[in-house]
């Protein structure tokens, strides 16, 4: 008999059977049914109080943004062509002096007269050295003599050495007198040439054309040059030299052959060319301006040299900087910035760099563009990365200031 346990086998009648009615089986889907559709009806007569409370917190939260208004920077007025006060001078000038002691003998000009080159201005007399000089001939003729002698001389001792009747230290004594001679006379007559030379320049002539513009001598006055004083001023006025000083920010545009126009108060609504000619090459470290030389043709003496006057370039022109209303100015510890609304309508907080102060504008060198959009009146507060709502009734359209008094201003006391 094996030991394994053998499952019984009930009858078919005794198998155990579902007690549970049909009836409640048939009942669990309407049930489930009932249940969603309950479910369904709650939450659509709780969406529109959703949808309300959702509209409202949307509401509070657009009501919280700060509104604005905001502009876009806008450029200065273009200004005038560059204007800057020059100093006219004439192309050359020049004291004269004398070289020679004397007395004034004659005034061949005066002042205001034309001179042309080589012309006599003055003629001295010199009595002392018309005797020097006549003392240096006398001088020469004298050395000239012995120089004579001496060659005579030195012939015959050098014929009387070949016949050993003279030594030979005899005749080489008589040959260096000879150029001892020969050198005493080329130093009278270099003394001679000397004297000749300044008494020429009793005769004091115009080293070049121009104009007299001053004499400070007169007739019998003794000159020296032992004690120099100016005799007369000449200046050439024919063509005239300017020289301005021209602004840092404009120096880059001047360039050699560039034509100005020169003005006089003196004569206004006239006008008078003027050439750039040369410029310093280099900034000066005080006024950080680039000195400019122009010349201008004056033919008609119609301009006189030592006037103020002004130099316009007309195409030279300054860059028109951006402005902003002052009230877009946020004054803070960090320095001056503008609050900029981003294309997300978030702030940025922009570092300035300020210009020239118009009052109602002030003048932007560095900070912002002119796509900016800039809010006007910012709150104090107001901090980077803030949201904001842009007014749509808001519409800023600033002008631009009239900066062309302030340059005319600023450029006057620049050249001054």
């Amino acid at each position: 008999m094996s030991s394994r346990t053998q499952p019984v086998n009930y009858p078919a009648a005794d198998l155990p059977t579902d007690t549970t009615p049909k009836s409640h089986v048939r009942l669990w889907p309407w049930v489930l049914l009932a249940i969603i559709g309950a479910a369904a009806a709650f939450l659509y007569a709780r969406a529109p109080r959703v949808a309300k409370a959702a509209d409202v917190v949307k509401e509070g939260k657009e009501l919280s943004l700060i509104t604005v208004a905001v502009l876009h920077p806008k450029p200065g007025k273009a200004a005038e062509a560059l204007a800057l006060s020059a100093e006219l001078r004439a192309l050359s000038e020049a004291d004269i002096f004398a070289r020679a002691n004397g007395y004034v003998k004659r005034l061949a000009v005066d002042i205001g007269m034309r001179v042309e080159e080589g012309q006599l201005l003055i003629e001295l007399d010199a009595p002392e050295l018309n005797r020097a000089l006549e003392g240096a001939k006398a001088e020469l003729v004298h050395a000239q003599a012995a120089l004579d002698l001496s060659k005579s001389t030195a012939e015959r001792w050098a014929e009387l050495v070949k016949n050993k009747t003279v030594s030979a230290q005899d005749n080489a004594e008589k040959q260096a007198d000879v150029r001892l001679q020969s050198a005493n006379v080329e130093t009278q007559r270099a003394n001679v040439r000397r004297l000749e030379e300044t008494l020429e320049f009793t005769k004091i002539v115009a080293p070049f054309r121009g104009i007299v513009t001053m004499r400070q001598v007169d007739v019998g006055d003794l000159v020296s040059p032992d004690k120099p004083r100016a005799l007369f001023h000449i200046s050439q006025v024919r063509t005239l030299r300017a020289f301005v000083n021209v602004p840092q920010a404009m120096s880059r545009g001047i360039h050699i052959g560039q034509v100005a126009e020169l003005t006089m108060p003196e004569l206004p609504g006239r006008t008078f060319e003027a050439k750039v000619v040369r410029t310093a090459g280099a900034l000066d470290a005080g006024s950080r301006t680039l000195l400019t030389e122009l010349r201008v043709d004056n033919e008609k003496d119609e301009l006189l040299a030592g006037s103020y006057s002004q130099i316009r370039f007309p195409d030279l022109k300054p860059e028109a900087a951006l402005t902003l209303p002052a009230n877009c100015l946020l004054i803070r510890a960090e320095g001056a910035q503008a609050a900029v609304v981003g294309a997300d309508n978030k702030v940025k907080l922009q570092a300035l760099t300020l210009g020239r102060d118009f009052g109602s504008t002030v003048e932007i060198i560095a900070g912002v563009t002119e796509q900016d959009r800039v809010i006007l009146n910012p709150p104090d507060a107001i901090a980077d990365g803030a949201d904001v709502r842009i007014s749509d009734t808001a519409k800023i359209e600033e002008s631009p200031p009239d900066t062309s008094h302030h340059d005319a201003a600023a450029h006057g006391a620049q050249g001054h």
